[in-house]
């Protein structure tokens, strides 16, 4: 199977559905029973090196045409008093998240930060460096930034550091807990 993007083997190419062995649990979860209408055969998995994950190296040996279409899932902690709030940020990749203005402000919390490594893969049950929005918490909220959702085809995380997945940008807004938030990449 060719993928839409990217400089991928025809073989490392796949339905994600036909991969769930390659998921992490909560991924093959979500993938199996799809979400919005999504058909699962829209949602692939691309098969890759895990010393490759980093978005930098990875656009360098798979195609400079995947930064572009690249998003990265980020989770932050939100903080108000003894409260505390998980949620995951979609960004394109060549933006950063704006944890203290946008993030904070939707969240309400008067301090907001990256959520420590340790908690980030504990609470989404992902591989650091592999975190996708598809499978978190449902109870998380997934704020995304507009302009993945203007993606014909994007590329994100597979939960682990091996493989990615490409999903049309606009079924991400169908995901539990999505709020499309403006200014969320800077």
């Amino acid at each position: 199977m060719r993928a839409p993007m990217g400089n991928f083997d025809e073989d490392a190419t796949a339905p994600a559905a036909d991969r769930t062995d390659l998921l992490v649990p909560p991924v093959a979860e979500a993938v199996t029973q799809g979400w919005g209408g999504l058909a699962a055969e829209q949602i692939l998995h691309v098969d890759t090196d895990p010393d490759l994950a980093d978005t930098a190296v990875f656009v360098e040996h798979y195609g400079a045409d995947l930064l572009g279409g690249s998003a990265n899932c980020v989770v932050v902690a939100g903080k108000r008093g003894a409260d505390v709030t998980l949620a995951a940020c979609v960004v394109l990749s060549r933006t950063r998240v704006d944890v203290n203005g946008a993030v904070r402000k939707h969240l309400g919390a008067r301090k907001a930060s990256f959520a420590a490594m340790d908690v980030a893969v504990g609470e989404s049950g992902m591989e650091y460096g592999g975190i996708t929005p598809i499978g978190l918490p449902a109870a998380w909220p997934l704020l995304i930034d507009p302009a993945v959702l203007d993606q014909e085809w994007v590329l994100i995380g597979s939960g682990s550091r091996r493989g990615k997945l490409i999903v049309p940008g606009k079924s991400l807004a169908a995901l539990p807990g999505a709020v499309v938030v403006e200014g969320l990449g800077v």
